[in-house]
């Protein structure tokens, strides 16, 4: 089977199309900026585990680079002394921060192992969010990154990959999918869901509006206090809290 190609709004059924799927890995995969003394392209993958509440069931299931200082993480089990993000059932394993894409050369840069077998009970939907690191929380606090999207970056995308026989299932264009936006603010962050107890089947799915439905994850977080580490800090570090809330 070949892999397919998404575009935003569209719905893809991973039960369908991989039957009894259990590892996925979630790649995302970006080019440095070639332009000499350019500021530096961070992209990050990240993730929100939910339930039907739109609620996170602890601290651990807001996936993010941010969580290897708070403890919630564990030793790469290849590249040692390097860390990930890791939620409390063990199920999703958070991508290895790469601050400028140049850990691979024409791989991923980053990427995110989830066990759906191992996905809490109460979990229903695990929320991936593509977004990019900005000033100030970018490693050189380079003000120039505040003008960055994803139509500047060459080569940008995030894919799902059946772990266990390594075959691409589908990808999803980042930079295509910002160029080629009506909107006159060029993307800045995607969101992807992935959603199986409903129907107890397994979706992938991209939604139209990225902006919106994750100020509403977000918003609720915060208005309800769910997540008890400092959730500016949370925000700010994922590069998408000043876009959101402002």
């Amino acid at each position: 089977m070949g892999s397919f190609n998404l575009s935003k709004g569209e719905r893809f059924s991973l039960s369908k199309a991989a039957p009894g799927l259990t590892i996925v890995r979630i790649g995302m995969g970006w080019d440095p900026n070639e332009e000499p003394n350019g500021p530096d392209f961070d992209l990050d993958v990240s993730a929100f585990a939910i339930g039907n509440n739109f609620k996170i069931p602890s601290d651990s299931y807001f996936v993010f680079y941010g969580q290897v200082r708070m403890g919630n993480s564990i030793e790469d089990s290849k590249e040692k002394g390097l860390f990930r993000p890791i939620t409390d059932d063990k199920s999703i394993l958070g991508a290895i921060d790469d601050p400028d894409g140049k850990r691979s050369d024409g791989d991923d840069d980053e990427d995110m192992i989830i066990d759906l077998t191992k996905v809490n009970d109460k979990i229903e939907q695990i929320i991936i969010c593509a977004s990019i690191c900005k000033y100030p929380n970018d490693n050189k606090k380079d003000r120039r990154t505040l003008d960055q999207n994803f139509g500047m970056v060459d080569d940008c995308y995030i894919r799902i990959v059946n772990e266990s026989t390594g075959e691409e299932i589908l990808r999803f264009n980042l930079a295509k999918e910002s160029t080629t936006s009506s909107s006159k603010k060029k993307a800045t962050g995607h969101m992807i869901i992935i959603s199986w107890k409903a129907s107890k089947k397994t979706w992938f799915v991209i939604p139209p509006i990225f902006n919106e439905m994750l100020k509403r994850i977000m918003t609720y977080t915060i208005k309800n206090d769910i997540i008890a580490v400092n959730n500016k800090f949370c925000l700010n570090v994922l590069g998408i809290g000043k876009m959101l809330l402002s």
